[in-house]
């Protein structure tokens, strides 16, 4: 017994022991809120005042010195966010992750991002102003590395730290253009269904711009005016490889003093991003005698892409232009390392790489270039048959200046310097919302432009010696889409088809009207906006549009066929007002029902890999609404049935019926239990959250989440065979700035401003945002200085 009591004593010691060295442990990897540093090559103290939400408010006597900090205190709270993004051009994340990253280090080497970063930073000034606070923010970013406590990731992946260097910001905005491409999903499938089954399947998908739907439109005012079929998913197995955030949407509008109640300019914007933790924005309010910006940073860049101050505020949304264009390439059946060109078969540029992979030996592969890109064949295990491919994109194919142009849009003072920085983004495609003090609002699309004629398809890979030239006509930026001080008092956008420009409609791979018509329709009649209102109406989730589209579908409906439940449902359905609340019946079956009707009209011509392929278009979001008009559809006919042809009214019939069928199998006959939070949900997961025995600590949530897709609170799913929505994407903000009160505008988060897992914001805004609640963006000097976390920056001697 004795012995017994002395094993249980000294067990009892171990575990306490252990305990104490895992809290000492843990208590060590928490970023420092508080204190006293030294920083090298600081020139004088810089105050950190960290608020109740963990966010920094950096004051320091010079832009060097603030930078800086910035660099330290982002390095802290998201150093490996930096450290995940920066892989991802340049081909090392099978070095973290091991061989299943392979082929998405391949795809992103192919892409050449990583060489052209190299090409930019051989080129640059080191004495240009932005160059040397990006070099600045660096050095904050290594002196933490060098001195900062490790994050956690990197003890369980067992890489090193390694310090960071200005090729990987110039990787990190690669893939940020890249992640904003919608034509590697979109171009390769188009041409599979055109070339297998006709250009009268393709004409019914109605893929071009459109002139009946809600434009956005230009006012430029005179100065006197205030592969084939494995292509797309080889692509998407590449950037679904791990929770990282992609560009894909967003809202933005900007109110002029005419239309609000206090006689100042409002500014709302909402970035929609794939939703991962940690989330995509750090936000940081830096303040010295030349400069002032309260803005949001990408993990390892060092100017904001949203911000704000006194004097002006701006934002972003996707421009959704067709930047990316494929070619066929025709090999010398002699050499296949000869393609034909305009001056007869030419070498093939032979690309040699190397991937580190973890636990595993190194990787050499090679890939071809043509004139056009890179020849995406062989590159990912996907992309099959003996047609090369060969990708161009814009991007890579032009000088750089993107750092200048984020380094110009945060120091400007006004308008006129404002717009002089946004010709130096030629990709990737964005619209730039703008609004300041003085009453000024603007859109501006920017992006490098060109003539494209109208016997041109850019959403078909083109054919040998056709498609568009390697010397573009090249448009000016004063012909880009864009609007200034509009007679409507407001612009806006929500990625849906831009005015035409230069006699034609931009291509591009727009999203559907929903958003944008249903911003319209709430600006239009009102002038009293005020921060109030405008909180509200970013996060409404009211669709214009499917009303609508239930109506067209209805018509169809043989109710003597249909069961009670079906009765209650359809009755229900067309009173509906596309109210998207957790507690809507009519939300989730509408959806249910649309997924089979997309299933029903398309799976028999595409097949189950392409069905899915073509669920991932923006296409396809637009299709549904003119589809539910269109009763003569090539579609609708079920090519797998030899004894029928089948109309509209059939597959109406049979997808609404199964949609009530597989709703009472999973909810039961109880209409009532049908509710949109049963089925729609939220979680933000950490790529190493995908091991389950982490999950819970690393991804925040699962929330159920009212809202939906084409909603201005835009959370967005992917439709699958499960009928449950899990949101993959949305909000990545929600900001809102009153000129009249700047220092109570309001924010949100998704999860929080830490990357951090012991730190207390990395989940302290979840629930907030899932509830649409939001918090100030403090900027009075007065209320931030009563902080009760202040780190202190002194130069070292």
């Amino acid at each position: 017994m004795r012995t017994l009591k002395k094993l249980g004593v000294i067990l009892l010691v171990i575990v306490t022991l252990l305990i104490i060295v895992i809290g000492i442990f843990v208590y060590t990897l928490k970023p420092d809120y508080s204190g006293e540093k030294e920083l090298a090559n600081l020139q004088e103290e810089v105050s950190v005042y960290y608020d109740n939400y963990g966010i920094p408010h950096i004051y320091g006597e010079n832009e060097q010195d603030a930078f800086r900090a910035l660099g330290y205190v982002h390095a802290q709270d998201r150093l490996w966010q930096m450290e995940l993004l920066r892989r991802i051009a340049r081909g090392g994340l099978s070095e973290v992750f091991g061989e299943d990253l392979i082929g998405t280090d391949k795809f992103f080497l192919s892409l050449g991002i990583a060489d052209a970063s190299k090409v930019t930073v051989s080129k640059i000034n080191e004495n240009d102003e932005g160059v040397v606070l990006a070099k600045a923010y660096l050095d904050g970013i290594n002196q933490f590395i060098d001195e900062g406590p490790t994050p956690v990731e990197f003890y369980l992946t067992g890489i090193d730290k390694e310090e960071f260097v200005l090729e990987d910001i110039y990787n990190t905005i690669g893939y940020m253009a890249f992640s904003f491409a919608m034509a590697h999903k979109t171009d390769p499938l188009l041409t599979t269904i055109k070339t297998e089954l006709g250009s009268e399947y393709l004409n019914d998908l109605h893929v071009g711009s459109s002139i009946d739907t809600e434009w956005i439109e230009n006012y430029n005012p005179t100065p006197s005016d205030t592969i084939q079929n494995n292509l797309s998913a080889a692509v998407n197995k590449a950037l679904g490889a791990l929770d990282i955030p992609l560009f894909e949407g967003s809202n933005s509008w900007v109110i002029a003093p005419e239309k609000t109640k206090n006689g100042k300019v409002i500014f709302a914007n909402d970035p929609h991003i794939g939703f991962s933790q940690p989330s995509v924005w750090f936000e940081a309010h830096l303040e010295t005698p030349t400069y002032s910006k309260y803005g949001y940073h990408i993990a390892g860049i060092p100017f904001p892409l949203l911000g704000h101050n006194r004097k002006l505020a701006y934002g972003l949304t996707m421009f959704e232009n067709d930047d990316v264009d494929f070619y066929y390439e025709q090999n010398n059946p002699d050499d296949e390392n000869q393609y034909l060109s305009e001056n007869g078969y030419v070498d093939y540029e032979i690309v040699h790489k190397t991937i580190q992979v973890k636990d595993a030996e190194e990787v050499q592969f090679t890939y071809k270039k043509s004139v056009h890109g890179p020849v995406l064949n062989g590159i990912a295990d996907q992309v099959q048959g003996d047609r090369p491919i060969a990708m161009s994109w814009v991007y890579t194919q032009m000088e750089n200046k993107v750092i200048d142009a984020l380094y110009g849009l945060s120091h400007a003072n006004n308008m006129v310097e404002f717009k002089k920085s946004l010709p130096n983004i030629h990709a990737p495609g964005l619209n730039i919302m703008y609004g300041d003090d003085e009453g000024n609002v603007a859109w501006f699309a920017t992006a490098q432009l060109y003539n494209i004629p109208d016997t041109v398809n850019t959403k078909l890979i083109f054919e040998v010696g056709k498609g568009l030239p390697l010397d573009k006509e090249l448009l000016g930026f004063n012909e880009n889409p864009q609007a200034i001080n509009p007679p409507s008092n407001f612009v806006y956008s929500a990625n849906n088809q831009p005015d035409s420009i230069a006699g034609m409609l931009y291509p591009g791979y727009y999203l559907p009207e929903n958003r944008g018509k249903r911003i319209v329709s709430l600006l239009e009649p009102k002038n009293d906006w005020d921060l109030s209102s405008a909180s509200k109406m970013i996060t409404d989730v009211i669709s214009s549009v499917e009303p609508d589209i239930i109506s067209n579908l209805a018509k169809h409906l043989d109710v003597s066929l249909l069961s009670e439940n079906g009765l209650k449902a359809i009755d229900s359905l067309n009173m509906w007002t596309g109210d998207y609340n957790l507690t809507s019946i009519e939300a989730t079956v509408y959806n249910r029902w649309i997924y089979y009707l997309l299933q029903n009209t398309f799976e028999d011509e595409l097949d189950e890999e392409l069905f899915n392929q073509f669920l991932s278009t923006h296409f396809m979001k637009r299709l549904i609404a003119p589809l539910s008009k269109d009763e003569n559809s090539v579609w609708w006919d079920n090519v797998k049935t030899t004894n029928a042809i089948e109309n509209m009214e059939d597959i109406v019939n049979q997808s609404f019926m199964e949609a009530i069928a597989s709703l009472e199998k999973d909810f039961g006959k109880n209409v009532d239990h049908w509710r949109w939070e049963r089925v729609h949900s939220i979680e933000h997961g950490h790529p190493i959250g995908q091991i389950a025995a982490l999950r819970s600590f690393f991804n925040v949530g699962p929330f159920p989440i009212h809202g939906s897709r084409e909603v201005i609170n835009n959370l967005a799913f992917a439709y699958d065979d499960t009928g449950f929505y899990r949101t993959t994407s949305g909000p990545s903000t929600r900001r809102i700035i009153d000129f009249s009160d700047v220092e109570n505008s309001i924010s949100i988060l998704p999860t929080g401003q830490s990357g951090n897992p012991f730190s207390e914001h990395y989940r302290d805004q979840a629930e907030m945002y899932v509830n649409g609640e939001f918090r100030k963006m403090m900027m009075n000097k007065a209320e931030i200085q009563k902080s009760k976390e202040i780190l202190t920056f002194r130069p070292k001697d």
